[in-house]
């Protein structure tokens, strides 16, 4: 029975079943207060009550349900901006595009197929290894690699594995559902010529176009952002990458791209990018 519904004259503490629903989503699968009211609109579950978003913040707040704000990782105050944090290295290289010139619909996001690429990794005790992360910019589709090293060659070998997989579910879809990435000027980004070629030599031209960032500008890769921290609800800062295994990471990657998505009406991001895919190789 729920200790915390303190009283008939709460909303929820006529519907049980709609508490437990909440709290278990909450604590167990790490959603946002808001992802479960919308996951419960988009899949037309049936309570005997409904209830706010504003209102579920405030039950929350006050106790009646057994969440505590401390369960909500995205839900605490935001924090004062931090430094600019470590120095990246920027190569003069004139096969790097700026994204001055990247194609100003691409702003926009109403166009499938441009990413936004990143890694995430541990600072301290744990090497180089790292998530290689890549984020579809209108449907924020996420893929995630775990590499051993966070350098120009690993980005490369992943990259090349991306491809392939994609060529045995979609045979020669690749180009059309990669049309460009954005990064920043991490030196893990500096073979541009490794990043844009294809793994195929029968493929004739680039396999994508990349484009980079000004420096200290992570708004200009917004998506990424955004998503890395979704990846932090599962990896905190500080705990090490490489405790985690290939299959938690593919997890957190399902997880994210089935997540309820206010900005899509409660629609997953997995649900339009399969959308989009049907499109390109219908």
């Amino acid at each position: 029975e729920m200790g915390a519904l303190k009283g008939p004259q709460l909303k929820i503490g006529h519907d049980h079943k709609l508490a437990a629903y909440i709290e278990d989503k909450i604590i167990n699968h790490k959603y946002s207060p808001e992802a479960v009211l919308l996951e419960i609109g988009e899949q037309g579950l049936q309570f005997s009550v409904t209830i706010s978003k504003t209102t579920l913040y405030r039950y929350i707040d006050e106790g009646f349900l057994n969440v505590s704000n401390d369960n909500l990782v995205c839900g605490k105050r935001p924090q004062k901006p931090k430094g600019k944090g470590e120095p990246r290295i920027s190569y003069k290289d004139p096969m790097k595009e700026s994204i001055e010139n990247r194609p100003s619909q691409i702003d926009e996001r109403e166009e499938f197929g441009h990413w936004e690429m990143d890694t995430v990794y541990s600072k301290k005790g744990d090497g180089s290894t790292c998530l290689l992360v890549l984020t579809e910019r209108k449907t924020r589709d996420e893929i995630g690699v775990k590499m051993k090293a966070r350098t120009a060659e690993a980005v490369v070998q992943a990259m090349d594995s991306i491809e392939r997989k994609f060529e045995r579910l979609h045979k020669g879809s690749f180009p059309q559902v990669f049309k460009t990435i954005t990064v920043d000027n991490g030196s893990e980004f500096s073979d541009v010529f490794g990043i844009q070629r294809s793994c195929y030599k029968r493929t004739k031209g680039p396999r994508t176009k990349v484009y980079y960032c000004h420096p200290y500008s992570s708004y200009e890769r917004g998506s990424n952002e955004n998503q890395n921290k979704l990846i932090r609800r599962f990896i905190p800062k500080g705990a090490k990458i490489s405790d985690y295994t290939h299959e938690e990471i593919d997890r957190i990657i399902y997880w994210m791209n089935h997540y309820p998505r206010r900005i899509f009406g409660g629609k997953s991001s997995n649900y339009l990018f399969e959308q989009e895919l049907e499109k390109i190789i219908a």
